[in-house]
This record gives C-alpha cells, sequence and structure tokens, in this order.
C-alpha cells in the first residue's frame, strides 16, 4: 500500500506558492487568505433547546452518552454552540503542551458543543470534507502550531481568517475529498484488522501466563481439589500456602532520603524514576520513604484493583512511596517473578478488591494483613523455574509478533498522514473521475 503513493500520478505544473510550508503546487492553483472560505459559526443555544451533547475525541466529533453528562458539566448548556453536520470543530488551546492529540473534527451529527472549541463554517460552493482533510494535515503535520498566539499558544478565528488556503474548484475539491474518504477508510480498515491481532496476541499470553503458574505446563497432569472455591484444582503434588508463609514485609526506611527514587510503570514494571521523569514533581524530602532491594516484590497498596505488583529486577537498592508495601520471599517462591504473574490473574485480582478497604476506586487499600491471608499454589522449586522459563521464551515470541504488528501500524498511519498532506496540497493529482480501483 505504500509504494502506491509513487505510482499516483502528478499534476502537469507546478509553481511557487510563495508560503515555504507549502512549497510548490499545481499552477492552475493559487493561494488565498482563509477567511474567503471559513466563517466563525457562532450560533448559541439560546433557549435551552434540547440537543445531543458532542465532544471532540482524537479527532472525531462523537455524541457523549447520556450516562457520561455528570459531574463536570454546566448548570446551562445555553453557552453551548450549536453545531449541525459539515461544520469543522477545532481545540484552539494549549498548543505547547498538546503535541500528539488531534485538535481537528469533521461533525457528522446536529448537537450541541462547548464554547470552548472554535466552529467553522466552510461557505457555500466549498466542500467541507475537503476543508476538514487540509486542516486535518496541518494537524498532523504540525503546521497548525506556526499559528499559534498569546503566552499559551492559542488559536483563534483570525488565525484561520489569515491562514493561507487554496483557490480551486468545488469538482476538484470534491474528488480530492471523494479519493481520501476511499483510501483512509481502507486504511483504518487495515489498522482496526491489525489492532484487533493485537489484542488476540495480548489475550494468548495472558493465558499462557495464567494457566501456566495456576495448572504448571504438563496438561496430563493430576489434579485435586484446593480446598478453596475461587482457586480450584490444582497439580496433585502442588502445595497450597497462605501469602503469610511465602512473604515477610520489608519496613525498612530511609534515613537520609539520598537513595535513588523509584516508581511503578504499567508498561515497564519498577525503574528508576529519574530515568523515565526528568521533571516529574518529587516530595521535598524522601527521608523515611521505603527501601527497595534486588528481587524484592513492590505493591501500589492504592492499585489493588490492577494488581499492581512488580519485582525489582534493579541491581542497587532504591526507595518507593511510603503507600507502597515491600516484600521479600522467605523462600518457598525462589523468584518472586512467579508471584508478579500469578498476581494479574483475574481471580487474584478479585480477592484483591474483595478484601481491599474504601469505596471510591483509586483510593481504596489492600493492607498487607488482608493481603497475606489469601491462598496461593506453590509448585516444587524446580518447577517454578522452569514454568518461569517456559513464560519467559513464549513471552518473547507473542511480544515479537506484536511488535511487528505494531511497526505495521505505524507505517500505515504514516502513509495515510503522507497520502493525506500530499494530496489536498496538490503533490499528487487525484483525477475527477477518482479511479480508485485502478489505483489498488
Amino acid at each position: 500500500m505504500i509504494e502506491q503513493l509513487a505510482e499516483v500520478p502528478t499534476y502537469e505544473a507546478y509553481k511557487d506558492s510563495g508560503v515555504e510550508w507549502l512549497g510548490e503546487i499545481p499552477a492552475h492553483w493559487d493561494v488565498k487568505p482563509g477567511f474567503t472560505i471559513f466563517n466563525e459559526n457562532k450560533r448559541n443555544n439560546r433557549g435551552m433547546k434540547e440537543s445531543q451533547v458532542l465532544s471532540l475525541s482524537y479527532g472525531n466529533i462523537v455524541v457523549k452518552p447520556p450516562e457520561k453528562l455528570v459531574g463536570l458539566v454546566p448548570e446551562s448548556f445555553e453557552t453551548y454552540q450549536l453545531v449541525e453536520p459539515g461544520d469543522i470543530i477545532v481545540r484552539c488551546t494549549d498548543l505547547q503542551n498538546d503535541q500528539t492529540s488531534l485538535r481537528t473534527g469533521l461533525a457528522k451529527d446536529k448537537g450541541i458543543i462547548t464554547s470552548a472549541y472554535l466552529n467553522l463554517l466552510v461557505k457555500k460552493g466549498n466542500n467541507s470534507r475537503y476543508w476538514h482533510y487540509y486542516l486535518h494535515s496541518l494537524d498532523i503535520t504540525k503546521v497548525i502550531y506556526k499559528f499559534g498566539s498569546g503566552l499559551r499558544q492559542n488559536l483563534s478565528y483570525l488565525d484561520f481568517k489569515r491562514l493561507p488556503i487554496f483557490d480551486i474548484s468545488l469538482s476538484e475539491q470534491t474528488s480530492i475529498a471523494a479519493f481520501l474518504d476511499r483510501k483512509t477508510a481502507q486504511i483504518d480498515q487495515a489498522v482496526a484488522i491489525k489492532e484487533q491481532q493485537i489484542s488476540l496476541l495480548k489475550e494468548r499470553k495472558q493465558i499462557l501466563i495464567q494457566n501456566a503458574v495456576t495448572r504448571g505446563l504438563d496438561p496430563n497432569v493430576p489434579m485435586r481439589d484446593s480446598g478453596v472455591e475461587w482457586i480450584g484444582e490444582i497439580p496433585a503434588h502442588w502445595n497450597l500456602k497462605r501469602l503469610k508463609y511465602i512473604l515477610n514485609e520489608r519496613n525498612e526506611r530511609s534515613k537520609t532520603g539520598q537513595e535513588p527514587l523509584f516508581m511503578v510503570s504499567q508498561t515497564h514494571g519498577l525503574v528508576v524514576r529519574s530515568e523515565f521523569h526528568e521533571k516529574a514533581e518529587v516530595a521535598q524530602s524522601n527521608v523515611d520513604n521505603k527501601i527497595v532491594y534486588k528481587n524484592d516484590l513492590v505493591f501500589n497498596k492504592l492499585k489493588a484493583h490492577l494488581g499492581v505488583f512488580f519485582k525489582s529486577n534493579i541491581d542497587f537498592k532504591g526507595l518507593v512511596s511510603p503507600d507502597y508495601a515491600v516484600y521479600h520471599s522467605n523462600g518457598l517462591i525462589d523468584d518472586l517473578k512467579y508471584l508478579e504473574h500469578l498476581f494479574r490473574h483475574p481471580a487474584y485480582i478479585g480477592q484483591f478488591i474483595i478484601r481491599a478497604t474504601g469505596i471510591v476506586e483509586g483510593l481504596i487499600r489492600l493492607y498487607t494483613g488482608d493481603l497475606f491471608k489469601i491462598s496461593i499454589p506453590v509448585p516444587p522449586k524446580q518447577e517454578q523455574k522452569t514454568i518461569l522459563a517456559h513464560i519467559e521464551t513464549q513471552s518473547a515470541k507473542i511480544d515479537q509478533a506484536i511488535a511487528i504488528q505494531q511497526q505495521q501500524i505505524d507505517k500505515l498511519k504514516e502513509y495515510k498522514a503522507t497520502l493525506i498532506n500530499s494530496t489536498v496540497t496538490g503533490k499528487i493529482r487525484v483525477p475527477e473521475s477518482v479511479q480508485l480501483e485502478g489505483m489498488r
């Protein structure tokens, strides 16, 4: 698909646009200011007209579900602005702190949206889909950030009034929009398929790990009832032990606060905080923080509902917040990586939630005394090593397959961005007949 871009024809002649970031444009195109195409669409929701509430999310204008209209919403929707299909919605604020998310969207539904957004009306005689693709291209290529003004680099309608745009025919706008509708839909479908494949691979990895740490690697091994309903059967030669016989809590505290500060990353595990967040806010003093040694198991007590346990693979000792719990093995579990895997199991996360104290998610705590009442199946030490080696080998293969799919997704998204930019700025030509089938 990516190679096809070079096969798409170009226009017969080009000229300098006079705008550095636009470069050359087709000879029959002219550059003109944005006010010839865009009007600011100020239509307030006066009289509290009942209407569905819209929102800009990742470049799409979506309808907010009624159950989401709670909490941080205004007492009155009269300040909201009316939106009609074909309107272009732009999030104009805080450019310098938002260099990744998409800030333009084309409305497909009628509704109302907060006045914090800019609503651009495309004048009659023009194709709103084409002009959204144009603004979307300036968004994804970050050109739009050149036009921000003020201390926080906000955009305003004045920026769009002066924005260089093209004087091209409606028929050409329409053919370009139709071409991009088809091609981007094909790319989005390909991305969706690969994302689904990644989800299946992750699910496969999770099942592989869960089966290994709860049932072992031999599918024909004799099983016995564990005596614990939510655990079910375990291999007959495994023991069942409560965690108080498996782990000891380490409550050693820093006297100086000078040790490196650690943090938990859902992606990378326990890491040195400064290596991931150079400018992250930290406490004025780390005195009395908990000390973590290599091979310790660290648990964020406030995130019991996520099962956030990680073994430390860091070669030196460091510090974690007093809100964390730190454990070391008493010897029955040789490598606490085993428990890191086991505690991701939905059955164990369910137990963590049941035994946690508190009622607000994110503020509930699982205390050591309650954690230690939970039972776990304990294989012989050599079998533990074999299970961990199997998990590591098979996980690496699945992770490699996921990485390949992700690389392909990244290439597809890069191709989509290049295709949109090249088409709306005239770098490639789309025949008005839009012979899409011949371009596959």
